[in-house]
C-alpha cells in the first residue's frame, strides 16, 4: 500500500465550480447530509476548507458556525471566517462539536495530519463529516485515461472509503454513516442520455459501493479512565523459622 503522504503540493480548488460537475457533487452531498444536520447538537461547528464552506448546514441546530479558509479572497460571508492552514488549525483542543471535511484529503499534502488536526479540535463524542472521491468507481477510472489524468482532480491521489475508515477506527471513531452516491464518471461531458440514466439507476440499486462519491459521518468515542485505588496491605513481619541442623538432629538421636 502506497503511503498517504504526497510528494508534491496538491492544488486545492477554490470552489466547486473548479471541479468537473462540482455543483452536481455538492448538491448530492447536501442531499445525503440533509437528514443528519438536525441530529448534530453542540455549540461550535467548524468547516475546514473552501469546499466545505459551501455545504448547506442551515438546518443544523448549532448556531455558531465557523469556516476555515486559506485565502481571504474565498470568504463569502455566509459563515464566520478564519484564515489559516488546514493542517495547522489555530483552534483549541477539544473545543469543536462538529467538524466538516468535504473533499479535503485528496488535495492535502499529508491527509493523515489533516484528520489528526480535526480530531484534536473535536470534543469527546463530537462528529466528523467527511466526503471524497471513490477510487473504485467510474470517476476513479478517469485517472487511467491519458488526457484526463493531467487534469484536476484526476491528477490527485484518491483514498478509498475503506482506508479512511481504517484511519478513523485507529483514532477511536464510530462510523455512523457510510454512503456512496453519483454512479457516473463525473466528467464534464457526462452523458444525460437514456443509457447513462439507466446505468446509474442499475448501479445504484445493485452496485451501491461503486458510487463515485463517498460521504462518511463518524462519532469520536473516548473511553473514560476510571482511577483504580491501590489495595493497602499490611507490611509482612519477619519471623524466625526453626530449621533443623545437622547437630540438632544428632542430639535428638
Amino acid at each position: 500500500m502506497k503511503p498517504a503522504l504526497a510528494f508534491r503540493q496538491p492544488h486545492y480548488p477554490s470552489s466547486w465550480a473548479k471541479l468537473p460537475n462540482g455543483e452536481l457533487i455538492l448538491n448530492e452531498i447536501n442531499q445525503v447530509l440533509a437528514p443528519w444536520w438536525p441530529k448534530l447538537f453542540g455549540y461550535h461547528l467548524l468547516k475546514i476548507g473552501a469546499l466545505s464552506s459551501f455545504v448547506d448546514s442551515k438546518n443544523c441546530p448549532i448556531k455558531h458556525q465557523v469556516t476555515l479558509l486559506e485565502n481571504k479572497k474565498l470568504a463569502d460571508g455566509s459563515d464566520i471566517p478564519i484564515f489559516a492552514e488546514v493542517d495547522d488549525l489555530p483552534i483549541l483542543e477539544h473545543s469543536v462539536d462538529v467538524c466538516v471535511l468535504t473533499h479535503a484529503l485528496e488535495f492535502s499534502l499529508d491527509p493523515h495530519h489533516v484528520i489528526r488536526e480535526a480530531n484534536r479540535t473535536l470534543i469527546p463524542n463530537g462528529y466528523l463529516v467527511l466526503s471524497g472521491y471513490n477510487p473504485f468507481s467510474l470517476a476513479g477510472l478517469n485517472s487511467f485515461i491519458p488526457y484526463r489524468r493531467q487534469q484536476s482532480p484526476w491528477n490527485e491521489r484518491f483514498f478509498s472509503a475503506m482506508r479512511v475508515k481504517d484511519w478513523l477506527h485507529l483514532m477511536g471513531y464510530e462510523i455512523l454513516m457510510d454512503e456512496r452516491c453519483l454512479h457516473s464518471s463525473l466528467a464534464k461531458e457526462m452523458s444525460q442520455g437514456f443509457i447513462s440514466r439507466n446505468w446509474r439507476k442499475l448501479a445504484q440499486r445493485y452496485f451501491p459501493q461503486l458510487g463515485s462519491i463517498y460521504v462518511i459521518v463518524a462519532k469520536k468515542r473516548v473511553l473514560p479512565l476510571t482511577p483504580i485505588k491501590p489495595k493497602w496491605k499490611l507490611r509482612a513481619q519477619l519471623k524466625p523459622v526453626n530449621v533443623s541442623t545437622v547437630n540438632s538432629s544428632r542430639q535428638q538421636k
